[in-house]
């Protein structure tokens, strides 16, 4: 995401949602956002969380840098890459992203890069402790992750999959034996 100081400056911001407990594990505002920043934060979110299976993002220049690619190899972490124009594909970031646009950067004036990182550290707060999400029971992010444990959850996303549900049931039709049984009462 990006936005613009008062004085015209611009900056970026870094975000990384949790898909699974919806948390948002960072926010990162800087005049310029390289690989190599991108991937200091990642080590620093893997240190105080543990390694995720995959990341998946966007095909923007700081994640498709060399130093993320290293950076893939080094820390054994699979990256996913969504089409180009298809945000629907990392739709939790989206989901994150949409009301941070709406409710913080396009409401705020920020006067300095250090009002926006205290602005978006205010926001990343109150997302994770006070703003309970319907995919997560009602629980705020924070109270989800407090509730399981990933190591032993074997269905994160949704206790029923991610797959829609079948319409009707199939029914199960028995064999036919010979037998008994297997005569048709006609009265």
């Amino acid at each position: 995401m990006s936005d613009q100081l008062t004085d015209g400056r611009r900056f970026r911001v870094l975000t990384v949602v949790d898909d699974c407990t919806r948390e948002c594990l960072t926010l990162v505002a800087d005049t310029s956002l390289s690989g190599l920043r991108v991937a200091r934060e990642l080590d620093r979110i893997i240190d105080e969380r543990g390694k995720p299976r995959m990341i998946v993002s966007d095909n923007g220049s700081e994640f498709t840098s060399n130093a993320i690619l290293q950076w893939t190899d080094r820390a054994k972490v699979d990256w996913h890459y969504i089409a180009p124009g298809k945000p629907i594909q990392n739709a939790f970031i989206e989901s994150f992203s949409g009301p941070l646009r709406d409710e913080l950067l396009n409401e705020t004036l920020f006067s300095s890069l250090t009002h926006a990182r205290s602005a978006l550290s205010n926001r990343r707060s109150d997302y994770n402790d006070h703003r309970p999400h319907s995919g997560l029971g009602w629980l705020t992010p924070a109270e989800f992750a407090q509730s399981i444990n990933p190591r032993c959850d074997v269905v994160l996303r949704s206790r029923n999959g991610s797959a829609p549900q079948p319409a009707a049931t199939p029914q199960i039709q028995q064999p036919k034996t010979a037998g008994a049984n297997s005569k048709l009462d006609k009265t």
